[in-house]
């Protein structure tokens, strides 16, 4: 154990002894090293390294060969690899090189566990070459003198390491230098070469672990040679229209090396090519006639030549030339085909004629025109009737019947074979059965079952069904011994093709068997629009249109509906595809539902646009059974109502429609001055013959003054002044007389400051009738009543022309009789109390005071009182019916009267007695 200062010590020297340099020749030197030092190992195999610790370093650091750590990639090798060989030696060993990874280092730990590295080698693992194999030479020719010979050979496994390859090559008797590759570890090509002497080649391969060398190649080189190809390559047209000739030139000498040669050829467009046989060309030449060709028509050749004997290359094939052979007739007739329009008369055809154009080949030419015969097989004795197009369709309208048609091609050489078409009055014939069509290969292929009779020939005839154009019709003609065909026409994909498949015989044909199909199917473009027909509480009836044939895309297999709540999960119901209509059941009512429609073909589905509806909140006859019973028991009701109504209808009247009097009834309608016999008042008509009375009726009585009548004794006789001057010059509604006032809107009184109410839509009337005073005739007066009655008509015509001139004389003279007024004083009252009332009529005197007097009462009973006398005896008699105490008597002129000649109070009127009740 070293003390403290010496163990300073001795690291202080391993590590002058380890990282000092020593410089020996330019070289750096450490405590070790490994040997081998570089090594190139072999894939697989054993290697053991040895790490050699100089002396030096064990004598100043104690360092030895068991302290000597191994790594690869600082990964620590097993300890079980190391072997302490001496002192200053360590070895470690690999038996499978493949785990072996560079750098290996070897290292120590030094006091201090400080672990420091000795020294690193670079391993370099790879593999030695393999033989080359398949060692191969060809001499071009690149012009009539030069022949460059090119080696190839396979090099074999990749070895990991840089390995070179060489060419040799020798005469038996002379060696040449090697060619050594430059790009390229396969191939060398040697400048020139000489022939007709046999040559010897064969390749090396070496790198750090061996070398290998390929089997020699002993060869002429005359024997290897590709030669160049013919070149001027021309074609001309023969004698015949099946023959053309070629000509050419040769690269090489014939008297290096005889050759043979290759021709072949096609048709413009085409790209199979066909060859002249071999041994027709296995000569030398320099020209050559190719027949068998199709007339008119245009062909490429190309030719290539090589060694007579076959022995080494083609050449390159030449150049392309064309050439046309001449025009010859027309090999063939054109296929023919017919389409009937028999709809608008059944006694006539229209028959569409058409043909194919003949291909070039079949046409051998231009096709000038056509020439079409039509023959009729009813009438054979008529002669047939001929048309000479330069289209390929005709249209005939020929009477119903069996026809036969001919079609002649004609060009500048000559006219085809004639093509005859069979045209039955009706199919008769059997017709094919189970037509069915099947994709293959890029094409549609259409198959059938023949029927026992002999075929001559079939007629497919199909067309692209399409929404947007009419269907175009194609066809083609099969032999009668085949039962299916690919069409030939330019089929698309996801489109509807209509085919239809007709069997012809020698003698007629049988109608046609029809079938759709699709080359390529695909989902459908869009899916159908649902909408609503019907909807009800629990159930909605859907609608939809088929999608058209260009959306569909395909057979449409089915149609799928989705519907569901807001928030409720989604339910599917497949339709069948010929359905347009569908009905949901078991809905919820008052809901709102989301429903689409996905169509599907066989390559899949596309969905429609969502649609959304709501259920009804009742069903049907749910509103009836509430409606109905609901008005029925209203109308019950009502004539409940109605007979309750009718029922007391009395007592209904009485609070809503009082009864009111009909002024037309009243004795003062039916009486008039002017006729005096119409009303009778003698004593025996009278109700109360012993006096008089008057007969008082106030219809309207406003009810503004709130004052007591003994509050207001002395405003009706002020009022009553007042009507003498308001109502001066009028005449009364119903008498004419001048002290009665019209029904006109009242003054007011200045000097009192009262206003008078509005009369202009009240009819004042009343009679007054008294008893003959002092033996005098007695004279009906009327006085003004307020009512809210209108007159009629009749009345107020009779007053205004009856009481102007007669009743006013009358009154006059009953004034002057009885008040000893001057009857031409106008403004006289119309009469005046004369006799002094007794107890005996104060049942009278309370009837009058009962007379309520209103706003108007200024013009009540139209009566004019002088200013002494009477004013005095109204006022009398008002206060003894209102105090209850008896009136004292009245004299008239300063004479005092009797109860005997005092005069009847006023009495109220009675509907008995004419007149009217308060209203």
């Amino acid at each position: 154990m070293f003390s403290g200062w010496n163990w300073v010590a001795h690291c202080l020297y391993l590590l002058l002894n380890i990282c000092s340099l020593e410089v020996s020749g330019g070289l750096v030197q450490s405590c070790g090293h490994i040997i081998p030092e570089s090594p190139v190992l072999a894939l697989g195999s054993n290697f053991t390294a040895l790490c050699i610790l100089n002396e030096s370093c064990l004598d100043f650091g104690n360092i030895y060969a068991n302290q000597i750590i191994w790594k690869i990639k600082n990964k620590v090798v097993p300890k079980e690899q190391y072997r302490e060989i001496n002192r200053t030696v360590s070895s470690v060993t690999f038996n499978d090189t493949s785990s072996l990874a560079t750098p290996l280092t070897c290292n120590i730990l030094a006091d201090g566990q400080i672990e420091q590295n000795i020294y690193g080698i670079t391993v370099t693992i790879g593999l030695p070459p393999e033989k080359p194999k398949n060692l191969s030479c060809i001499v071009h020719q690149v012009s009539k003198l030069t022949y460059p010979m090119t080696c190839t050979w396979n090099p074999g496994r990749h070895t990991f390491l840089d390995t070179h390859f060489r060419l040799k090559y020798r005469w038996p008797q002379e060696n040449f230098p090697d060619c050594i590759p430059k790009d390229v570890n396969n191939s060398c090509t040697i400048a020139d070469v000489q022939f007709f002497v046999n040559l010897e080649v064969w390749v090396e391969a070496a790198n750090a672990l061996g070398k290998a060398e390929s089997d020699p190649l002993v060869i002429d080189p005359i024997e290897i040679v590709k030669p160049l190809s013919p070149h001027n390559l021309s074609v001309n047209s023969g004698i015949l229209p099946t023959v053309l000739k070629l000509s050419w030139e040769n690269r090489i000498s014939i008297a290096v090396m005889k050759l043979k040669f290759n021709i072949r050829y096609r048709i413009i467009g085409d790209t199979n090519w066909m060859q002249v046989p071999p041994e027709d060309t296995a000569s030398p030449r320099t020209s050559f006639s190719v027949q068998g060709l199709r007339p008119y028509t245009e062909y490429v050749f190309s030719i290539r030549c090589m060694k007579e004997d076959g022995v080494g290359y083609w050449s390159d094939w030449s150049e392309e030339k064309t050439g046309v052979t001449t025009e010859d007739k027309p090999s063939k007739g054109p296929a023919i085909w017919r389409i009937i329009d028999a709809s608008r008369s059944p006694a006539s055809w229209t028959v569409h004629l058409m043909w194919k154009a003949l291909e070039p080949f079949e046409a051998s030419g231009v096709i000038l025109y056509y020439e079409v015969t039509v023959r009729a097989k009813s009438s054979l004795s008529s002669p047939p009737e001929k048309y000479n197009v330069n289209t390929t369709n005709l249209t005939l309208k020929l009477p119903n019947g069996t026809y036969e048609v001919t079609v002649i091609a004609h060009n500048r050489v000559g006219a085809s074979p004639p093509s005859v078409l069979l045209i039955p009055a009706s199919n008769t014939k059997a017709p094919v059965k189970n037509v069915r069509t099947l994709p293959k290969d890029g094409k549609l292929w259409v198959g059938w079952t023949a029927p026992n009779s002999y075929i001559l020939k079939y007629v497919i005839e199909w067309c692209l069904v399409s929404n947007s154009s009419d269907c175009t019709i194609e066809w083609q003609n099969e032999p009668g011994n085949i039962q299916g065909t690919y069409l030939k026409g330019d089929i698309k994909p996801f489109k509807c093709y209509l085919i239809t498949v007709y069997p012809l015989y020698a003698d007629g044909q049988g109608s046609g068997q029809s079938v759709k199909a699709y080359l390529q199917q695909d989902r459908p473009s869009k899916g159908p629009t649902v909408q609503t027909k019907k909807v009800g509480k629990a159930e909605a009836v859907l609608t939809w249109n088929h999608l058209t044939v260009d959306e569909q895309n395909g057979f449409i297999r089915s149609y799928t509906i989705f519907y569901k709540t807001i928030d409720g999960n989604e339910t599917a119901v497949t339709v069948d595809p010929s359905k347009t209509e569908y009905t949901l059941s078991s809905l919820t009512s008052d809901t709102l539902y989301t429903v689409r429609m996905m169509a599907y073909t066989d390559e899949g589905g596309r969905s429609g646009p969502d649609f959304t509806f709501t259920t009804q909140k009742f069903g049907k006859g749910e509103i009836e059974a509430i409606v109905v019973p609901v008005c029925l028991a209203f109308l019950l009701i009502v004539l409940l109502g109605v007979l309750f109504c009718f029922n007391k209808r009395d007592l209904i009247k009485k609070h809503i429609w009082p009864i009111v009097p009909d002024p037309s009834k009243s004795n003062i309608a039916q009486w008039s001055p002017q006729v005096p016999a119409k009303h009778n008042f003698s004593s025996k008509d009278q109700m109360y013959p012993e006096g008089s009375f008057t007969d008082v009726s106030v219809v309207e009585i406003e009810a503004d003054d709130k004052k007591s009548f003994s509050e207001q004794d002395l405003k009706p006789f002020d009022l009553l002044k007042k009507e003498k001057s308001t109502s001066e010059g009028h005449s009364s509604g119903i008498g004419g007389s001048s002290c009665m006032s019209s029904p006109r809107q009242s003054v007011s009184d200045s000097d009192e400051g009262e206003t008078t109410q509005n009369t202009s839509s009240t009819v004042q009337y009343s009679t007054v009738v008294l008893n003959g005073y002092r033996d005098q005739t007695p004279v009906q007066v009327f006085s003004r009543s307020e009512s809210t009655q209108p007159l009629l008509d009749s009345e107020e015509r009779s007053e205004d022309h009856a009481g102007g001139s007669d009743s006013t004389t009358q009154r006059q003279q009953y004034f002057k009789q009885n008040g000893g007024q001057d009857e031409t004083n106008t403004d006289r009252p119309c009469f005046e109390r004369t006799k002094q009332i007794t107890p005996a009529n104060e049942g009278d005197l309370v009837g009058f005071a009962q007379l309520q007097i209103s706003g108007q009462s200024s013009q009540l009973l139209g009566l004019g009182l002088e200013k002494n006398t009477q004013e005095a005896a109204l006022l009398g008699v008002l206060q003894t019916s209102t105090e209850g105490q008896t009136v004292r008597p009245e004299t008239v002129e300063g004479n005092p009267l009797s109860v005997d000649e005092m005069p009847k109070s006023y009495l109220p009127q009675t509907e008995r007695q004419g007149g009217y009740m308060p209203q």
